[in-house]
């Protein structure tokens, strides 16, 4: 990102800002939702899913109605952190872009709890080959 990354932009997401903790909590949720089932049958239990669960006493569909709540809330901040916060107007768009982005694609991998990293499906290489191999081409 050359000049844009600066030391001052390092200290600044090493305090875990905003948007970068909404875009983790996506990631994780995302992912938990997705992947729970897949998690449970390898033994795995640390999940947001089983917390919640375990927390309070709440049904497997429950929890992830809760989970996706809290995902939708998150999505809220990172697009209040974009369009109205001083951030923007602190830290470069460019570096803000690229928490924007990878949860974007968490987002498009995760999405409809389905798990597309793990388990990659006709969805997922669809997506993908229409962005990277035939993209639309935005000039007139």
């Amino acid at each position: 990102m050359g000049d844009l990354v600066t030391p001052k932009i390092f200290n600044w997401a090493s305090t875990n800002p905003k948007i970068i903790a909404t875009s983790s909590i996506i990631c994780r949720l995302m992912d938990d939702i997705a992947s729970h089932k897949f998690e449970q049958e390898r033994r795995n239990r640390a999940s947001a899913v089983e917390c919640n669960i375990i927390e309070y006493g709440v049904s497997e569909q429950e929890a992830c109605i809760e989970l996706k709540k809290q995902v939708e809330n998150a999505w809220k901040d990172i697009n209040h952190e974009l369009m109205f916060s001083e951030i923007s107007k602190v830290v470069p768009m460019p570096v803000l872009m690229r928490s924007l982005n990878l949860t974007r694609v968490v987002d498009f991998l995760y999405k409809d709890g389905e798990d597309q990293y793990t388990h990659v499906g006709k969805n997922s290489k669809d997506g993908i080959t229409s962005l990277l191999i035939n993209p639309i081409s935005l000039s007139t």
